[in-house]
């Protein structure tokens, strides 16, 4: 079933979302599909956005390296709860119980979204949202036009958020002993 051929905008259950031909390129937020990217001529992430991603990446799984209980995913579908699957730029889960062939299934421990124009709304609000509500104890979202990231810890039911410019280091609260740079994160 392909997305592009729906004229309508219902409901999907996470069955049918496996059913779609491109579900690789959408999430499944309380039952509606959302392109990951957008579409058109600009779809998918920007050199920038890999390059920021990319970074961050490899200097948490430098961290993780021989890590019995950690392990680091980019682009791994994130199952919340029965009707929203997301896809975030790195997911890093200590609960191995918690990963089967398709993904995770339930709250990663750290999530990182990287923004794009067409994902700003949904990373900042909607996701920010459904990561509080599903327990996820670290949420980064990371700008990398202003080079600036805001992590948000959840603490008492909520998000207390602390924002960092490109010349801090970020305490990587879920991986203790773990901190970024992001003086290597934003290089140009």
């Amino acid at each position: 079933m392909s997305l592009a051929q729906k004229e309508d905008y219902r409901e999907y259950t996470y069955e049918e979302w496996l059913e779609l031909d491109n579900n690789e390129d959408t999430e499944l937020i309380d039952g509606i599909v959302y392109m990951r990217y957008g579409s058109g001529k600009h779809s998918g992430p920007s050199r920038r956005h890999q390059k920021v991603s990319g970074e961050l990446y490899q200097g948490i799984a430098a961290f993780l390296k021989g890590s019995k209980t950690c392990e680091i995913y980019y682009d791994l579908s994130v199952k919340l709860n029965k009707n929203t699957v997301v896809r975030p730029d790195i997911a890093i889960i200590c609960d191995p119980d918690k990963l089967d062939d398709r993904g995770c299934n339930g709250a990663p421990d750290l999530i990182i979204e990287i923004l794009s124009p067409s994902n700003m709304v949904t990373d900042s609000w909607t996701k920010y949202n459904k990561y509080l509500l599903a327990g996820v104890k670290e949420y980064w979202i990371v700008d990398p036009t202003k080079n600036e990231v805001t992590v948000y810890i959840l603490k008492d039911g909520k998000y207390h958020g602390t924002w960092y410019s490109e010349e801090d280091i970020i305490p990587v609260t879920t991986l203790p002993g773990c901190e970024i740079d992001l003086s290597a994160v934003f290089v140009k």
